[in-house]
């Protein structure tokens, strides 16, 4: 059963919750480098945006294994995930949205997709043959946030249009989720305000993760170029 939907956009400390989930619990938790490191996933999220995962029976195959969701693409179905999973309840991850703009413009834009050649890292290649099949997803997903002629490695460009986008995305899910069963999470606040809402201890001694901020993030693309996965957070690809 997904016991923890995660509704907050992509750069939004979606890595650190992974981690904090999983180590409160809530095990293994769904993120997009689920995707990238079992490249099988793809199919299900190609169903996903053609209307095809539609029932509670759907999403507990999309699901299968996993107690918790957070990023893109699994937090884009916060609504339909929580009317399938009444009991599950709603984390919407929140930053400052003009420190997220440039981490989500670096991390959508096209600069980060080098070109499929002959002579990238086989697991390199993996990794971004996986993306590049996921890109009728992203598109759809994207499309919602940024306009209807938005596609994945367009550069955001416009600010306004994103920080507009960001801000119009909390307000819906604030206005939508009951009171009762959402948190709206920062990273920066800790354990404290996750774990009592969760309902679970806060581990004694343990700093709350901060993993995979944007300068960590375009460290990691440039050395994945080399063939150096030991960059690439949580595995690799078919691990």
């Amino acid at each position: 059963m997904m016991k923890v939907i995660g509704a907050g956009l992509p750069r939004t400390g979606t890595t650190s919750m992974k981690a904090a989930l999983e180590r409160l619990g809530f095990a293994p938790c769904y993120h997009m480098v689920e995707v990238m490191t079992h490249p099988d996933h793809v199919d299900r999220w190609l169903e996903a945006v053609a209307g095809k995962v539609q029932t509670r029976e759907d999403w507990d195959r999309v699901f299968e294994g996993y107690e918790a969701e957070v990023d893109w693409p699994a937090s884009h179905y916060w609504r339909e995930l929580a009317d399938a999973y009444p009991e599950g309840k709603v984390v919407l991850t929140v930053r400052d949205p003009h420190t997220w703009y440039p981490s989500i413009r670096m991390l959508l834009s096209g600069e980060n997709r080098p070109d499929l050649s002959d002579e990238m890292p086989e697991q390199v290649r993996l990794l971004f043959a996986s993306m590049q099949r996921m890109r009728p997803a992203l598109d759809q997903i994207g499309r919602t946030h940024f306009g209807p002629d938005w596609t994945f490695g367009d550069d955001l460009a416009d600010e306004e249009l994103v920080v507009a986008a960001f801000n119009r995305h909390v307000e819906t899910v604030e206005q939508t989720v009951p009171a009762e069963r959402l948190l709206v999470f920062d990273v920066r606040e800790g354990w404290e305000p996750l774990c009592a809402f969760l309902g679970v201890d806060v581990p004694a001694g343990e700093p709350f993760p901060h993993l995979n901020d944007a300068e960590s993030m375009r460290q990691a693309f440039e050395r994945m170029r080399t063939g150096d996965m030991s960059a690439f957070p949580f595995g690799q690809p078919g691990s």
